[in-house]
């Protein structure tokens, strides 16, 4: 793992707050948001802002920040990682390390929904603002966007999503969108990963706000991976899968995520958890392995 010092990290917090801004100034910007490869590897790491720090058994195995840092920095440093997504205290912690150069940066836009609270679908826009992106020189944004038709707060979060995709377009700074379709059981929140309703979310995620020019889409693998070629036939969007929760089968979701790849609108991978927490507890080989998937 990459050694990070948190005594050195809160020291810059506590005497020169402007050095995030300083950091992100001086950060080497790639040209483009998709390299030579013409494939996009995001790690992503947004989860922590939502409550949501377990990983498989370990209900907070994401909340020790130091362990975190050190397993991000090793994931960027790996051949073929493109960027990282995150909310503003991680990357701030990630400029500072100088481990955002040359990399594509992503700021997660809505945290509010907090994981298993009772207004976890009133999912308001808690972290980075397109103002925010633009001005620290950040290259993308990304949302969440959860739909149950049985809440009527559904449509203020669709119409949120709209505005700010308007407001990321209007910058010409591309947004990941997020689709989900939810129901809640026994009180908790549960995706559907089918077909149909897979097929429902990209529709909707597809045609919010006045231009889908800088609207990319962020999406899971089917429950029957074998559904994923018809489902994403639905928009002409670029796309990348995300990972999720995978257990303990991480050569299962290698498949699956392989292909998937296959198919002409997806662009790439964003995976958070099971790369920077694998069973196996190596990180650098979990990543490369889904870097070889591209």
């Amino acid at each position: 793992m990459t050694r990070v010092d948190i005594a050195e990290l809160v020291g810059i917090r506590t005497r020169h707050p402007e050095a995030v801004a300083e950091a992100a100034a001086r950060r080497r910007r790639r040209s483009r948001l998709v390299g030579e490869s013409g494939r996009l590897m995001i790690v992503a790491a947004d989860h922590p802002a939502r409550g949501a720090l377990s990983v498989g058994q370990s209900p907070l195995a994401m909340a020790n920040r130091l362990d975190l840092l050190e397993r991000l920095c090793l994931a960027l440093s790996r051949p073929g990682v493109d960027g990282v997504l995150a909310t503003a205290d991680i990357l701030d912690d990630l400029l500072l390390l100088g481990a955002l150069d040359d990399k594509i940066v992503m700021g997660s836009m809505n945290r509010g929904g907090l994981a298993g609270a009772s207004f976890e679908l009133d999912d308001r826009f808690t972290g980075h603002r397109a103002q925010d992106l633009d001005r620290l020189g950040f290259d993308a944004g990304k949302l969440l966007l959860r739909i149950d038709y049985q809440d009527p707060g559904s449509v203020d979060t669709l119409h949120t999503t709209a505005r700010v995709v308007d407001e990321m377009a209007e910058r010409r700074l591309p947004v990941f969108i997020e689709p989900f379709i939810c129901h809640r059981t026994d009180g908790r929140l549960r995706t559907d990963l089918s077909a149909e309703a897979v097929t429902r979310s990209i529709a909707i995620a597809s045609g919010l706000a006045g231009t889908s020019a800088y609207t990319w889409l962020k999406v899971p693998v089917t429950e029957n991976p074998d559904d994923m070629a018809a489902v994403m036939e639905t928009s002409t969007l670029p796309a990348v899968i995300l990972g999720g929760e995978i257990g303990r089968d991480q050569d299962g979701a290698y498949e699956k995520w392989r292909t998937a790849l296959r198919l002409p609108t997806v662009q790439g991978l964003a995976v958070g958890r099971s790369l920077l927490y694998p069973v196996d507890g190596d990180v650098a080989g979990a990543v490369d392995t889904a870097v070889g998937l591209l």
